[in-house]
């Protein structure tokens, strides 16, 4: 199977920036897409940005131009800088990966990271 481990969580002033890693590790063949979501309190998990095997990215609106997500496939990792953060960035952030698990399979299996505390507050 393939598990996701997150790191750079923490808490971060207004205006600040913070640097999210997640590492993808087990057996599989080839990843897909990865990506980030997030959780307020009290709100659904909602998308943050995705970025495919091209490189290709896509945000949601109220982080364009502040968050960056990159990716670096020999080490199975994706990135998310969150800059110019603000207190309604304040969420758990999940990594999450589409995952190919053998050359012989067109499926893809989705997997999530146990997800990390960004809070943003003075």
């Amino acid at each position: 199977q393939v598990q996701l481990v997150e790191s750079g969580g923490g808490l971060v002033q207004p205006g600040g920036s913070l640097r999210l890693s997640c590492v993808a590790s087990g057996s599989f063949f080839r990843i897909n897409v990865m990506g980030w979501y997030r959780q307020a309190p009290g709100k659904e998990r909602e998308l943050v940005g995705t970025i495919n095997d091209s490189d290709t990215t896509n945000y949601a609106d109220v982080v364009k131009g502040r968050f960056t997500i990159s990716r670096d496939n020999a080490r199975n990792a994706v990135y998310l800088q969150m800059n110019s953060l603000k207190p309604e960035d304040t969420a758990v952030y999940y990594c999450y990966a589409s995952v190919r698990l053998s050359p012989i399979t067109i499926n893809l299996n989705t997997y999530w990271g146990q997800g990390t505390q960004v809070t943003v507050s003075s």
